[in-house]
Formats: structure tokens, sequence, C-alpha cells
């Protein structure tokens, strides 16, 4: 990457204070800043390293009043934060693009049809009966099955596996060792005690615009589908079951779990190691709190949900204010029984 302090200022609609004709080349911290990088500040925390601070240019708020003479460009745009991510996002689009073409050995199926401006890495492989569409990346080691469908301009990290029949939309992204469309923990008690496998032959359905994260999975329906639905975020380390439905825009951390048939809501946000039982119906923009459990279902949109049990989460503060304090309640009640 090597653009001018005015090219830049153009992508953020900011203006230059300085020198629009130096190059920058990388993206640093304003505290590690360097000759050649370019940083934000947005945080006054971190005011004094503009001051000090070797980057060639620092993005900055249009209401930053400096205190002391400055050794870096200024580029003023309406808020510091947004303008850098706005970079962040201009840098990695061109870092993604520029990989187009094939490494050897990979393998595509001659039944299956991919797009233009595609990029295979080295051991990537592509089953049979696949459609792929443009600008679609798949790194090194990734694995999609037969009868795959992926839209255009969608990632697929190194070691990710798409299993057969699944259907990725538009602007998607799988990150490594993700595995999606595997089969759903079905099995069916035998009278010996012994366990037979249940066939699981749905498939699984990400709509536009879902990130999910390293080693996360997402298992196949019984029958039907599991569906992710546009724009929703999953994290590092998630399992989602057979036949749930995540719903628009709804975010999942770390290590949470939903069993199956579970349909979470539009714009929900599950924390991390939150489990959450079968079969349950959750509304829309319900926050469930970390480590909490829910074993029912909720229909009130807006509740937030804390605790092993997953309870209101008004009535588990209360509760947990008496809990904390349990010793010295005891120690009360002893003495008015002694009292008596």
């Amino acid at each position: 990457m090597e653009f001018t302090l005015g090219q830049i200022a153009a992508i953020l609609q900011g203006k230059v204070e300085g020198d629009e004709n130096q190059k920058v080349t990388r993206l640093d911290k304003i505290q590690e800043g360097k000759q050649g990088g370019i940083s934000f500040l947005a945080n006054e925390k971190y005011t004094p390293f503009i001051y000090d601070t070797e980057a060639t240019a620092v993005i900055v708020s249009s209401d930053f009043i400096p205190t002391k003479s400055l050794k870096t460009n200024l580029i003023r745009v309406e808020d510091a934060y947004s303008g850098f991510t706005k970079l962040l996002e201009a840098y990695a689009m061109l870092m993604k693009s520029s990989l187009v073409g094939v490494e050897e050995p990979s393998f595509i199926d001659s039944s299956s049809q991919i797009g233009e401006q595609a990029y295979r890495g080295a051991f990537s492989y592509i089953g049979k009966n696949c459609k792929i569409g443009t600008s679609v990346k798949l790194h090194s080691h990734a694995h999609i099955g037969d009868r795959v469908q992926i839209g255009d301009n969608t990632i697929i990290h190194a070691g990710a596996k798409i299993c057969a029949d699944t259907v990725i939309g538009n602007n998607c992204e799988i990150h490594p060792g993700a595995v999606i469309g595997s089969d759903g923990f079905g099995f069916a008690p035998q009278e010996d005690g012994t366990y037979k496998a249940i066939p699981q032959i749905g498939n699984v359905i990400l709509e536009d615009n879902v990130s999910v994260g390293a080693n996360s999975t997402i298992d196949c329906a019984t029958m039907g589908s599991t569906v992710i639905k546009r724009g929703a975020k999953i994290d590092n380390l998630v399992q989602i079951a057979h036949n749930v439905i995540i719903g628009e825009n709804t975010v999942i951390a770390s290590q949470a779990g939903i069993s199956g048939s579970t349909v979470i809501g539009n714009n929900c946000i599950i924390a991390g190691k939150a489990g959450i039982v079968g079969h349950l119906k959750i509304a829309d923009n319900t926050t469930v709190g970390a480590n909490t459990g829910i074993s029912k279902s909720v229909s009130k949109p807006g509740t937030t949900l804390f605790g092993y049990m997953g309870i209101d989460m008004k009535n588990f503060l209360k509760s947990y204010s008496i809990f904390k304090n349990l010793e010295a309640i005891e120690d009360r009640i002893r003495e008015l029984e002694k009292k008596q």
C-alpha cells in the first residue's frame, strides 16, 4: 500500500493540514508511529502521543485543537475513529482484491463453475456441481463439498470446510478451521441402551454479509435447513446445532452454544459461554449475558437475561445482592436466635 495524504483525505472526505504529497505505506498505532505510517487519535487518553509520534500523518476529528507544536501532518475528518475504520476497510478490501488466480496444486471438479477474479489457494478443493460466484477467495486447504453454492465476494479462509449442499450468500467471510454443514447431533436410543445415528439430510444456508469465526461449527439440518440470516456475526468457537435459525444482525460471542431447532430473533446479542437449550424461540433484540443458561423461550423483545438459569436481569441483580451477603445475614439470624 502506498498512498499520498491527499489521496487518503479524498477517500475519507477530509482535509490535509501539512504536506498532502507525502506518502504512507502502512497503518501504525499512534504511540508506535514511524515515518511512512499513518495513525489516528480518537481517545483523548492518547493525546500526549500526538506531540511525539514520528508517524507521517495522524487522522484527527475536526474539533481537535493542538496545545503544542506537532511534528506530524494531520488529516481532519468529522470523526477520527470512523475515519480510521473507513481507511482500514479500504486497506482490507485492497489486500483481498489483490488475490487472483490459481495456486497449484489445487482441485476443481469439471462439473463445477467458478466466476471471474476468483482466487484458489494451494491444496484447495472444490467438489462436484458447485456454483461459485465472482471474486470469491478460497485460501489454502479450503474444502468445498459437492453441490455447494457460494455468492460473490465471499472469502473462505485456510482450512475451512464447507460441506455438501451448503448455500453461502454474497460478501460472507468464513474464518480458518470453521466447519459449515457437518452432521447434526442426532441419535435415537435403542432398547439395548445403544444409540443409532439419524441421517442428517438437510443443509445450511448462510445469507449475505454473514461472518463465521475460526473453529466455529454450524450443523446441517436433519431435514430442511439450518439458517443464518443476513448480517449475523458469529465469533470463534461457537456451536450452532441442526435446524437452528439465527436472525438478522444477531451477534454470538465465543464458546456460546445453540441447541437444535431453536429460533433466535433479529438483532440479538449472545455473550460468551451462553447456552441455549433446544426448541426455544428468542425474541428480537434479546441480550443474553456471559455464562447464562436459557431453558425457556423469551417472548418479550428487548429482554436482557443474566445468570446461570437465565432469569430476568433485574431479578437476578436483586437476588445476587442478597446472595453475596448471605454470610452476614446468617450471622444476624444466629444472633437473633440467641436472644430469644
